[in-house]
Parts: C-alpha cells; sequence; structure tokens
C-alpha cells in the first residue's frame, strides 16, 4: 500500500487514494451508505482521526467513548486492510442498515483480524450515516491471534474497553 491509498483498500480498476475515498467522509461530508461509514471509521482507526470516531457514532452510543482506550489501539495497531463481507440494507434510500467486515491489523507483532456485524442509521440531521452498535443478532467478534485483555480496547471497534462490551 502507498501513502496515497486509502486505509480501506476499496479497489476499484486502481486502488483509490484517501482524498477519492475516505478523505472527504472524514473531513465532514455525509457518508453516503452505511458500508461508506464504515470504511471511513476504519480509515479513521487508521490514520487516528479519534474525534471522527466519536462523532461518527449514534448520540445514545456515545456515553460509553472510551477515548484513551481507542486512541491506544488505533495508533499501536498497523492497519491492514478493510473487508466488507456483507451488507443488509444500508443504501442511499434506507434509514437502516447491517454491514458485516473483516478488519485486518496487526498487534503487538501480531496478525489479526475482527469480524463485526455492525448496526447502522442514517442521521436526520445530515442524511449521512452513525454506527449504532453491534447488530444485536452477532456471534462473539473473532479475534485471531492474542485475545483481549479485559482492560483492553473491545477489537469490534465501539471505543470501549473489552470487559464493558463484547467480554461482558
Amino acid at each position: 500500500m502507498t501513502l496515497d491509498t486509502c486505509p480501506c483498500r476499496r479497489l476499484e480498476a486502481n486502488p483509490l487514494t484517501l482524498a477519492q475515498c475516505c478523505g472527504p467522509i472524514l473531513a465532514g461530508a455525509p457518508a453516503p451508505t452505511a458500508e461508506a461509514l464504515m470504511r471511513s471509521r476504519y480509515s479513521a482507526f487508521a490514520t487516528g482521526n479519534i474525534d471522527y470516531l466519536f462523532e461518527s457514532l449514534a448520540p445514545e452510543a456515545r456515553k460509553d467513548f472510551d477515548r484513551k482506550s481507542t486512541t491506544h489501539w488505533a495508533k499501536s495497531s498497523d492497519w491492514r486492510g478493510l473487508e466488507i463481507a456483507a451488507a443488509d440494507k444500508g443504501g442511499p434510500d434506507d434509514q437502516t442498515g447491517v454491514v458485516e467486515f473483516v478488519a485486518h491489523f496487526v498487534m503487538d507483532g501480531e496478525t489479526r483480524a475482527h469480524r463485526e456485524r455492525s448496526s447502522f442509521r442514517r442521521n436526520p440531521e445530515t442524511g449521512g450515516w452513525w454506527f449504532v452498535d453491534e447488530a444485536k443478532e452477532k456471534k462473539a467478534p473473532l479475534v485471531l491471534g492474542r485475545q483481549p485483555g479485559r482492560n483492553d480496547p473491545c477489537p469490534c471497534g465501539s471505543g470501549k474497553k473489552y470487559k464493558k462490551c463484547c467480554g461482558a
């Protein structure tokens, strides 16, 4: 990956740059789809844009946001790319959607993959999207490699500690 390639690694005929892909959304443009918001959130982790991770949460999800652990996780990981496994709704004409993804990263020298189904809701003020939470019909998140400790950031990307999220 070159420095110009978007961290989410969405591929068209050629890899897209951050400016062509997630950059405008990270800069404040409304995400047109739930998948676009998911990709931009992954890119925010990869670029250390913690403010965006907070702002892209639905208001009710913000109360549990742990800025310190999210910052630690974002900065101590080498982000390797995002795969979108499936999307249910979340398009331009929908109000809700679910995106299943696999986030690839290296942490503490170990290659890891985190799989999750996340739910999204349209932001009525901007027409863009908010991350709500992990979809209710989810299974436990799959993390390959060392499992997170109770006080580690949750690998689901919620910004909460593992013990307050998927480890509860």
